[in-house]
Parts: C-alpha cells; structure tokens; sequence
C-alpha cells in the first residue's frame, strides 16, 4: 500500500510542480530570506519538510556548543585526542518558519562502525540528502577521507522526522556504492530523484571525471539490478588532462561536485558546485546550472554547450558579504521553490546556512544570495 500511495504522490506531486512552474514563470525575482538562531556552522545543506516544520541536515559531527564563559580545557599530557568519528554525525535543524532556526539533534550518535571498519580515514560523514516517498523518508550521505576518492555513498531512513513521535527511528540500511582508488569518479554527494515515472536515480560525484548517476531499485533504495550503468552528467575538464594527477589531491582543473536534479516544467535541471569549497576565506565555490529532457542526460547550459565538455550556467555567485555558494538543495512547495545552500563569510570565513526563493524566467532558474547588491 506504501508503494502505491507513494507512487500516487510521486504523480500528484509532479502535476502540482508542472502547475507551480507555470505560474512561478510569471512570478517575482528570487528572495533571499534573512535567517536568525542557529544557522551557523551548516555545510552541504538538504532541506525536507514534515508536517509544516522544515527540517536542514548537514555535513559533518556535531561538536558540544561553545561556552563563551567558560575558560578552555587544559590538554592532559599524554592522553589521546578524542576521534571525531565518536561524536554524533550529520546535524539536524529545525525551523517553523524557515527563518528562525535551532539545532534539533543528528542522524547517528556516531560514526556507524561498518563504516569505521570500511574506511578508518573517515571521522565525519558529508553530504545527506533527504527525500520522501513510499512512507519514508529516505536520507543518503557520504564517507571519504578529504581529497580521496575512497569513498561510498550509505541510507538511512525514518517514517518522520519529528524526533518526539514514538515512530521516529533513523534505520541504517548500508552501503548502496562504493568508489576505489583505481575508479575515475568518486562516490560522495548523493542526491536522489524520481522521474517522471517514478523510477529512482542517484546523482552523485566530486573531481575526477565529474558527476555521475546510477538507477535505483525504488523499493530497496539500493542499486538497480536491471541497469547497471554508470551514467555521465557533467564534467570540468573534456579530453584528459594536461598534468599528471596529484596521488593526494585531485587537481583544480577537475572541480565539479554537489549535484542536485530538480524537475521543473518539461525538463530537469541538473545543479553543481564549481571550484573549491571548505577553505574559508580562500572558498571560491559557485553554483551553476544545466538542463535535459532526460533525467540520465545530455545536460546543457543556457547557450547549449554540453555540461560533459565543461558547460554550466552562473546562478550563485561570490559578493562582498559572502563567499562560496555552494553544496545546493532544492525543495518544491506548493507555492514556491527553494534552494538551501551554505556560503563563507568574507570577514571571518565561516559557512553559514543560506536559502534564497527560486525565480524562474524564460525556462531557467534564479536565485539571490544575501547581499547581491552590495555587488
């Protein structure tokens, strides 16, 4: 019965978005909402909504909040640093309004110890992506060692994400894939979509050869056993490249991650993250766009130059106050669209939780970054 509602909700959800594009092509420009409480810290946001309450998981360990009064604890000589990977990972915020905001706990009270076990480097899982259908909400994330492409892509699920109902249980369901040192993509940044059919599809990718997609078992949410290919969406670099690849380091020329496909009218839009997130002032990350007629591809940009040969419209952009849009979400709701995204503060360097309305003309999207026009 769950299977059937969902597919039903799948079908009414995208009749409701085809109208909401509609009227969202006549709407107003794109808002960036001013938020208050606890936002900062969010990295590689992804925003869900459960009866009325928004809800933003994001990348890494939750650390106990900072005391300002209280003096710092002293090292004890000899004892052993406390491993990142004991503290509880993946922050949950919640919000009413989608401007006030508060920490509202986090999927795991530590790292799962099969992922420990898998990938010792790992000390904070990235990237979760929420979504629900089939009575569930169903919340993919990554495990890697930064700058690696050791990587794997895990679920989770809950029937709700209210943590004070008796039903609220995160389920670890495992591995769904897995890249190796000898692959040329790495498994990170999961993002799940069903398509106009209702099959599921899994975006994923950061560096190498960019991003790619595999089709899902929709009852599993693991991966599809019928179609086992490994489908390319968009890449920074054609051809091959130009130096020899850092063992350590993929090089910058490669940078392309955080994918998020969104279907909007007649065509999914295919999101990424240019250039290089997680170093503070020095962040240079940007959001750019494509689009298709097909969920698998080709995507192209505004000027029709394929994303797999380095093509990708600007949406989000640095300005004066804020630096490196980026590790995007998008949410559609009845009257509007969303994106969540996280940007660096240009005075201190700090990631904060940002989320703009979505415009849309002429068939592409707009978005607005706090600040804009002090640009």
């Amino acid at each position: 019965m769950n299977r059937i509602l969902g597919t039903l909700i799948v079908f009414a959800s995208a009749s409701l978005a085809l109208q909401g594009a509609l009227a969202q092509e006549k709407g107003s420009a794109p808002q960036a909402l001013t938020l208050s409480g606890e936002y900062a810290g969010t990295h590689d946001p992804s925003i869900a909504v459960d009866h009325g309450k928004y809800y933003v998981f994001a990348t890494g360990a939750v650390r106990p909040p900072r005391v300002e009064s209280a003096p710092p604890t002293p090292p004890v000589p000899g004892a052993a640093r406390p491993s990142t990977a004991q503290l509880p990972q993946l922050a949950i915020r919640c919000s009413p309004d989608l401007k006030v905001w508060k920490r509202c706990g986090a999927i795991f009270p530590s790292i799962p110890t099969w992922i420990q076990q898998m990938s010792p480097e790992t000390q904070e899982l990235w990237a979760p992506d929420v979504s629900y259908f089939d009575g569930l909400y169903h919340l993919y994330y990554a495990f890697s060692a930064f700058g690696k492409n050791t990587s794997g892509i895990a679920l989770a699920t809950n029937e709700t994400l209210d943590p004070s109902s008796p039903k609220y249980k995160w389920v670890d369901r495992g591995l769904v894939l897995r890249s190796l040192a000898t692959d040329d993509f790495n498994a990170i940044d999961p993002n799940l979509i069903l398509d106009s059919k209702g099959e599921a599809y899994l975006s994923f990718g950061s560096f190498w050869t960019g991003i790619k997609m595999r089709h899902l078992d929709r009852h599993t949410g693991l991966l599809s056993k019928t179609d086992e290919k490994l489908y390319s969406l968009a890449s920074r670099r054609p051809g091959s490249l130009a130096q020899p690849r850092n063992p350590n380091l993929p090089p910058d020329t490669e940078a392309i991650e955080a994918p998020f496909v969104f279907q909007h009218g007649g065509y999914y839009y295919l999101f990424v993250s240019w250039d290089l997130c997680c170093r503070g002032l020095k962040s240079t990350y940007r959001t750019m766009v494509g689009r298709s007629t097909s969920v698998t591809g080709p995507y192209v940009d505004r000027d029709g130059k394929p994303m797999l040969e380095g093509g990708g419209s600007p949406l989000l952009q640095a300005n004066g106050q804020w630096l490196g849009p980026g590790g995007e979400s998008l949410l559609h709701l009845d009257h509007e669209d969303l994106i969540v995204f996280h940007a660096y503060s240009a005075t201190d360097g700090h990631p904060a939780l940002h989320i703009s309305t979505l415009g849309w003309k002429d068939g592409w999207p707009e978005a607005a970054l706090e600040g804009d026009s002090a640009k």
